[in-house]
């Protein structure tokens, strides 16, 4: 038994002794949680009990994007020992499907992620994860942005998928937690400057605290109309959309330039229109995002090197002991939160 925030049903979270999986296997490490954020999914499970065709059906633990100290080892593991201090990819595949095996094993069906029914997640001191979805963190990288690898990997994987070229402008749509990553991969993977739109302007100024990510207020400004006059009529090279709403789906296809790229990375609620003559008329090339696949390590080397500070989007701190309230105030949605992590302790 193992103490842990457990989603009862939709509405309602306790703090109480779960009976866990702890089996350690010959290439699994036991790791003791130290930082958890709390994901726009966990807050959805939590006021909805459910996402898409994923229903919490009987109780779960909520969470995983996680950082750790490795504090046992499998027989057969190499590369990671007693005292590692580590991130964890929450998402583990069949590693003999053909999606693995193809190299894109976040599409592979039979994936089994952390806080997704029926699978538990990582709030709980500690926990067992394959040691080959175990990442080892440098030492002047914090358990916080440690944490914040998981989300930061699905702006890596927007930005690779967008094939960004030197000079690149972009605009991304929805100035949310995954917005603003997705703005900081593109701008590491080469863009020169970022335009990010949002209805909400305490979101936008978060943003735009950051070099050559410029905020677009809407609908106080048409970002389509933004993004022509800044470069002379042509329009956005990139457009990643995180908002998933129609206004803002229709917003990437306008705002796009001839034989650009639209990254779809938001998803909307409900199935939503989408002109596709405009797109032929462009002869745009569109991409789509679900998670990410072997993007762990590259975050890692990016936020080790300085070239992406995710410090700043650290909105505040709970303790193990208050997660419910931590939830709690995720729930709000205050304008000027980004992401609200949660502190384990070890004696």
């Amino acid at each position: 038994m193992a103490k842990a925030l457990v989603l009862e049903e939709a509405r309602r979270l306790s703090l109480r002794d779960i009976d866990l999986a702890d089996d350690l296997g010959a290439e699994d490490v036991r790791i003791d949680f130290d930082t958890v954020w709390i994901c726009g999914s966990d807050v959805h499970y939590y006021t909805h009990g459910k996402i898409g065709p994923f229903v919490v059906n009987a109780p779960m633990v909520l969470g995983h994007e996680a950082s750790g100290v490795v504090s046992e080892i499998g027989p057969e593991v190499t590369g990671l020992a007693v005292g590692a201090r580590v991130c964890m990819e929450p998402g583990i595949p069949n590693t003999r499907s053909k999606a693995s095996k193809l190299g894109v094993y976040n599409v592979d069906p039979s994936v089994r992620f952390w806080a997704t029914p029926p699978v538990h997640g990582c709030l709980t001191p500690s926990g067992v994860h394959p040691a080959a979805f175990t990442f080892k963190l440098p030492d002047h990288v914090s358990f916080a942005e440690g944490a914040m690898v998981e989300p930061f990997a699905i702006g890596m994987q927007a930005a690779a998928r967008a094939r960004i070229k030197p000079g690149d402008v972009a605009l991304v749509t929805g100035a949310g937690p995954i917005g603003i990553m997705v703005a900081l991969a593109a701008l590491a993977g080469g863009c020169a400057k970022v335009y990010i739109a949002d209805l909400v302007e305490d979101k936008l100024a978060v943003a735009a605290r950051y070099d050559n990510i410029e905020p677009i207020l809407i609908p106080r400004d048409d970002a389509a109309s933004v993004l022509r006059d800044a470069t002379e009529g042509w329009g956005a090279d990139v457009v990643f959309e995180c908002a998933g709403a129609a206004a803002s789906i229709r917003t990437a296809l306008e705002a796009v330039a001839p034989a650009g790229c639209v990254v779809w990375v938001g998803m909307p609620v409900d199935p939503v229109p989408v002109d596709i003559v405009l797109a032929q008329s462009k002869e745009i090339r569109m991409e789509t995002v679900f998670r990410y696949a072997n993007m762990y390590d590259r975050a890692i080397a990016l936020i080790a090197s300085g070239k992406v500070d995710l410090k700043p989007l650290i909105s505040e701190t709970f303790a193990f002991a208050d997660s419910i309230a931590a939830f709690d105030r995720a729930v709000e949605a205050r304008p000027t939160d980004v992401k609200i992590q949660i502190k384990l302790e070890h004696a």
